[in-house]
């Protein structure tokens, strides 16, 4: 019996047919399961989805939303093993976020493309369970352990995000060796941050010309 059968058989419809939809992508890499594939693989009708979903693309919303959620359960998890405000815990941040999309990449174009900004601005959603706010919480902890509380927090976490996103584009292109073999994405994700943080507290107070 699957996850999502069990979930199902708890009397949680909705919820099994987007565990079933989870699974049939995180399975195949692809987004090419029908509505009767989830039916069947939650253990119910062909027609049992549509008491939840009005099509396809709405069940791919909210598995949309369950991959937002679970990348924030893991940064979650990856940020309490390190101290607070450690440069450490942003790294790690950083290189969970690349494990997390490359190694998911059919939910990396489902998050982030047309129907990951309908499920982002869904009513039923909870921006602030995603992954991207327990950056801006960690960076918030290490600019206030370097004495950096006057640092735009959101805007430094922004520019670690977008850090991190260009890794795993290059990553998920399968690219990389064809311009460094020997690239070691982990350790030049670590130096990178690094630098770019340096940067940040020691130009506080300056302005781009000076």
């Amino acid at each position: 019996m699957s996850r999502a059968e069990k979930s199902y058989h708890h009397g949680d419809l909705r919820n099994a047919l987007i565990v079933a939809a989870a699974e049939l992508i995180e399975e195949s890499g692809s987004l090419g399961f029908t509505m009767a594939d989830a039916a069947r693989r939650a253990g119910v009708s062909n027609a049992a989805p549509y008491r939840h979903f009005r099509d396809k693309e709405a069940l791919l919303e909210a598995v949309s939303q369950l991959g937002f959620f679970g990348l924030g359960e893991t940064a979650r998890e990856v940020r309490d093993r390190y101290p607070a405000g450690s440069i450490e815990a942003i790294i790690a941040l950083g290189q969970n976020y690349i494990a997390f999309v490359t190694e998911k990449s059919a939910f990396y174009d489902l998050m982030w493309g047309d129907i990951g900004k309908r499920a982002f601005d869904a009513d039923n959603f909870d921006r602030k369970a995603v992954g991207f706010f327990v950056l801006v919480e960690t960076v918030r902890a290490y600019l206030a352990a370097q004495g950096a509380t006057d640092v735009d927090e959101l805007d430094t976490a922004i520019k670690l995000w977008a850090l991190v996103h260009g890794f795993s584009a290059i990553c998920m292109s399968g690219k990389l060796p064809y311009f460094h073999a020997a690239a070691d994405v982990p350790a030049m994700l670590d130096t990178a941050t690094r630098s770019f943080l340096a940067g940040v507290i020691a130009g506080r107070g300056k302005s781009p010309s000076s």
